[in-house]
C-alpha cells in the first residue's frame, strides 16, 4: 500500500460506504453528491468516481450491502415473526440502506452483486415463510414483506399514531403479532 493522501484509511472503499451512509441519514440518497461523499471520507474528490464509477455504482454497492445485511438479519430469526421485528429493527438502525435499497431508480439493478444480495434476502424471507406450511410461499412471502416494509416505512415517516409508542421493536411485534401469529 502507498502512502498517497488517497488511501490513507486503509479500507477507502469502506470508509467511502460510511460516509454515504452518513450523507444518506442526513440529506438523503437523492442529494448524495460524490465529491461531498470525497470531503466527508477526508479524501481526493476523485477517488469515490476511481472505487464506483459513479453515484449509481455507490449507490448499487450500498445497496447490495444493504441486502446483505438484511439477509443476515432475517436469517437469525427464529421465526416469521422475529423475521418481521428484524427487518423493522434492520430499518431502522439502518435508515440509509434502507432508503436506497427500495429505491431501483438509484441504482444498477442488474448488477450481479445486488442480485445476488437481493436473493439471498429474499429467500431469507421466504424461508420464514414456509414454516406457516401453506400453499403459496411466494404469494405469502409478499404479504409478510409487505407488511413489514410498510410498517417500517411508516415508522421512519412518523406517520403511525402517538398510541403505538415510542419503541420500534415493541409496536412492530404488537402489529405483526396480530398478523403472523
Amino acid at each position: 500500500m502507498t502512502s498517497s493522501r488517497g488511501y490513507h484509511h486503509g479500507d477507502l472503499r469502506r470508509a467511502l460506504l460510511a460516509a454515504a451512509v452518513e450523507a444518506i441519514d442526513d440529506a438523503g440518497p437523492t442529494a448524495l453528491s460524490l465529491r461531498d461523499l470525497a470531503r466527508r471520507a477526508g479524501v481526493s474528490h476523485a477517488a469515490p468516481a476511481h472505487h464506483f464509477g459513479d453515484k449509481a455504482g455507490l449507490l448499487t454497492a450500498l445497496a447490495a450491502e444493504g441486502f446483505d445485511l438484511l439477509a443476515e438479519a432475517l436469517e437469525a430469526a427464529d421465526d416469521l415473526l422475529a423475521a418481521g421485528v428484524a427487518y423493522v429493527d434492520f430499518a431502522v438502525r439502518r435508515r440509509a440502506h434502507f432508503e436506497v435499497m427500495f429505491r431501483p431508480e438509484l441504482y444498477r439493478a442488474d448488477d450481479a452483486e445486488l442480485v445476488a444480495a437481493r436473493g439471498r434476502s429474499g429467500a431469507a424471507l421466504r424461508s420464514g415463510v414456509a414454516t406457516l406450511s401453506t400453499a403459496d410461499t411466494d404469494r405469502d412471502a409478499l404479504a409478510a414483506w409487505s407488511i413489514a416494509h410498510g410498517f417500517a416505512t411508516l415508522w421512519l415517516a412518523g406517520a403511525l399514531p402517538d398510541r403505538v409508542g415510542a419503541d420500534p421493536h415493541e409496536a412492530a411485534r404488537a402489529v405483526l403479532r396480530r398478523l403472523f401469529g
